[in-house]
């Protein structure tokens, strides 16, 4: 597993850029990016809840919320994969463990956001394809809203 870390200055207070990281709709913004029509499920937007990132078509992951400061830092540790709305057996996933962070810290004139995501190996091209463009998307509607 590989830890690959993003980064973007955002001219946006950080509760703001929170509040267009996991505020549902504008999450589904961001992240079209990677999947178009991407979302999340939990029953609790709190630390120790478990939640579903998916696909309109059923496919994703299912991790735990590790970490939670709001407008500060969100940590998700990934268990396994989800595949027809349906939680794969931990034994068979690759991504069991991995984590992936969101640290907002304040800078002049707005936030500096730092993503932190471990990956396997096949994923590296892709995330670093794609998270850039993905960043740049969040920054746009964290500015404009």
């Amino acid at each position: 597993m590989k830890t690959l870390t993003f980064s973007i200055k955002i001219n946006a207070t950080p509760d703001k850029v929170w509040h267009c990281l996991w505020e549902p709709e504008n999450y589904k913004t961001w992240t079209r990016i990677f999947s178009e029509g991407s979302y999340y499920k939990t029953d609790l937007f709190i630390e120790g809840s478990k939640i579903h990132f998916l696909t309109p078509e059923g496919h994703g992951m299912y991790s735990v919320i590790d970490k939670l400061d709001e407008n500060s830092y969100m940590a998700f540790r990934h268990l396994g994969e989800i595949m027809d709305f349906k939680e794969q057996s931990v034994e068979t996933a690759t991504w069991t463990n991995a984590m992936e962070t969101y640290e907002l810290n304040p800078v002049k004139n707005g936030t500096k956001l730092t993503v932190n995501v471990d990956t396997v190996e096949e994923y590296v091209d892709h995330m670093n394809k794609l998270f850039p463009p993905a960043l740049d998307e969040l920054k746009r509607i964290s500015e404009v809203k």
